[in-house]
């Protein structure tokens, strides 16, 4: 037999080589993932009713990011369990950056509170962004004796579990908020849940309660028509709205005190950090845009976008330490 001629050899060597590194690639890159991302439309789970705040949002904004990303977003609803519902389902998605979950701080209370759902926000997801935060505001009814809010933890400190607070149910921002200014200031007080936060301020002039931090998107209007009093704000730094207001962590110096309700964009876990590199600086964009930013303010839920997909897990991360320790002291973790 005729030997072949090496320079053919080495062709065939390294053909079979280029076969070999293209089986691997497909084989270790979850599908969808070869070639430039997006090549498909991609789906964004709202685990809110339509209609509602963040979907109308998320709507919105949708066709301008599918621009930026150049292929469609298509906004799906999966509603039930709070929300556990959608989060479980997009935990189980390709991890190829096509299904994204909006999630938010609610899925980490929901994990403390319930360690045994079937998924865990840091572990089974990739984090994309934070997009929105907003704080709770502390009020009372406007003819109410405090003027601050140390003059309000006087008088809890002074007669344990004569005043009630409300909130807008077990585990909500409202709950937590209270719960956690009680324990930061050894204070007790009686909790009255209700099926909103909107309700909380009726609650207040009525008198049933004494005070409540509702999300501030539904208190600063009243604070600032009289109808209630802001003694604090449960954010990092005070509402522009009410720039004399300070924040709990001005006033008693913890950082548990900072609590905020947020959402934020996710990914499956073992989505490629080169996609979501890619929906990061696609939102970077979406965000930069001065009309977007104003209609997400308009809704009472202000833009505050992480630096990067690592500094969300971080943020995410402590977040989930301290909802625990919130959760476990004020004995609301079940099974």
């Amino acid at each position: 037999m005729q030997e072949q001629p090496a320079h053919r050899w080495l062709q065939r060597r390294q053909f079979q080589r280029q076969i070999a590194a293209s089986l691997i690639a497909a084989y270790t890159l979850p599908a969808g993932t070869q070639g430039l991302f997006p090549s498909k439309p991609v789906k964004i789970v709202v685990p809110y009713a339509a209609g509602g705040g963040p979907d109308v949002l998320t709507r919105k904004v949708g066709p301008k990011l599918g621009d930026i990303l150049g292929q469609p977003v298509v906004v799906e609803n999966i509603v039930g369990a709070g929300g556990i519902l959608a989060a479980q389902q997009v935990a189980r998605a390709a991890p190829d950056g096509y299904t994204l979950l909006l999630g938010a701080s609610t899925h980490i209370v929901q994990k403390a509170m319930q360690p045994s759902v079937k998924f865990d926000p840091v572990k089974d997801f990739a984090p994309v962004t934070r997009n929105t935060v907003s704080p709770a505001l502390l009020v009372v009814a406007a003819n109410a004796p405090w003027k601050t809010v140390q003059e309000l933890v006087a008088a809890l400190k002074k007669d344990p579990g004569k005043l009630n607070y409300a909130s807008g149910g077990i585990g909500s921002l409202a709950h937590l908020a209270s719960a956690a200014l009680l324990l930061a200031n050894d204070a007790q007080a009686v909790h009255v849940p209700y099926k909103g936060s909107v309700e909380i301020i009726p609650s207040l002039l009525a008198g049933a309660t004494q005070f409540g931090c509702p999300v501030a998107s539904t208190a600063v209007g009243p604070a600032l028509q009289g109808q209630v009093r802001a003694l604090a704000t449960t954010g990092s730094a005070r509402l522009p709205q009410l720039p004399l207001v300070p924040t709990l962590l001005e006033a008693f110096g913890k950082d548990e005190l900072v609590l905020e309700s947020w959402g934020g964009v996710w990914a499956p876990a073992g989505t490629p950090a080169s996609v979501v590199d890619v929906l990061f600086k696609a939102y970077l964009k979406l965000y930069g845009d001065p009309a977007v930013r104003a209609e997400h303010e308009a809704a009472g839920a202000p833009v505050s976008l992480s630096a990067s997909p690592s500094e969300f897990g971080k943020f995410m991360a402590a977040e989930t330490a301290k909802y625990e320790r919130i959760v476990k002291a004020t004995g609301l973790s079940g099974g």
